[in-house]
């Protein structure tokens, strides 16, 4: 795998993406000489975790489940009243 710096992507980021699109090519980026991360088709690292759905509707899901759970006893306020005593 080709080692490229940080500066060099930077100036020829079109051209570098070019090669990883069309030509399968795979950098390490490095920063100062050290290795900072990788740049490949996105078909040899694997399906990046991104989400099905946004955080709106999993935000509203957590709603929904949490309005299905039973009532506590104690109130939040009434329960830490008590721990204060």
């Amino acid at each position: 795998m080709e080692e490229i710096g940080v500066r060099e992507l930077k100036t020829h980021a079109s051209e570098i993406v070019r090669r990883v699109r069309e030509e399968q090519a795979q950098y390490t980026v490095t920063y100062r000489g050290k290795p900072v991360g990788v740049l490949m088709p996105i078909h040899v690292a694997g399906e990046p975790a991104l989400e099905k759905e946004d955080s709106w509707q999993r935000l509203a899901k957590l709603r929904d489940k949490m309005a299905r759970l039973p009532r506590p006893a104690l109130s939040l306020t009434a329960a830490l009243a008590e721990m204060r005593r």
